[in-house]
């Protein structure tokens, strides 16, 4: 079965820093595009980052120079390290790929950025 399980949530500070991560099973990893979405209540789920299996990344706007999205193939897992966070980076934080046809998330974890 296909499985993608987050952990690394927490709350912060602002400026602090945070690393969470995204561990998958039952997809071949090493060919799958990897995503990073959140959302805060009231608003959509927006796209954080993603990964190709090429390695070559993506980011929206406001988290450019902040995030890094990261892929380890020997363990089946995607990271994104989240550095100087903001407040308006707090929401809930979701791993995405899609697998023969379907969209597979993970089951969320919770970021809460304080001043």
């Amino acid at each position: 079965q296909v499985r993608l399980v987050q952990s690394g949530g927490g709350l912060v500070q602002v400026g602090d820093s945070l690393r969470l991560s995204c561990r998958t099973s039952g997809i071949n990893f090493k060919i799958a595009r990897m995503t990073w979405y959140r959302q805060a209540p009231g608003n959509e789920r927006n796209l954080v980052a993603a990964i190709s299996s090429d390695g070559s990344t993506n980011y929206t706007d406001s988290v450019k120079g902040r995030f890094t999205i990261s892929r380890d193939n020997a363990r089946s897992t995607v990271y994104l390290q989240m550095n100087n966070l903001f407040v308006e980076d707090t929401a809930t934080y979701y791993c995405h790929t899609s697998w023969r046809s379907v969209n597979w998330w993970g089951q969320g974890t919770q970021v809460t950025v304080s001043s």
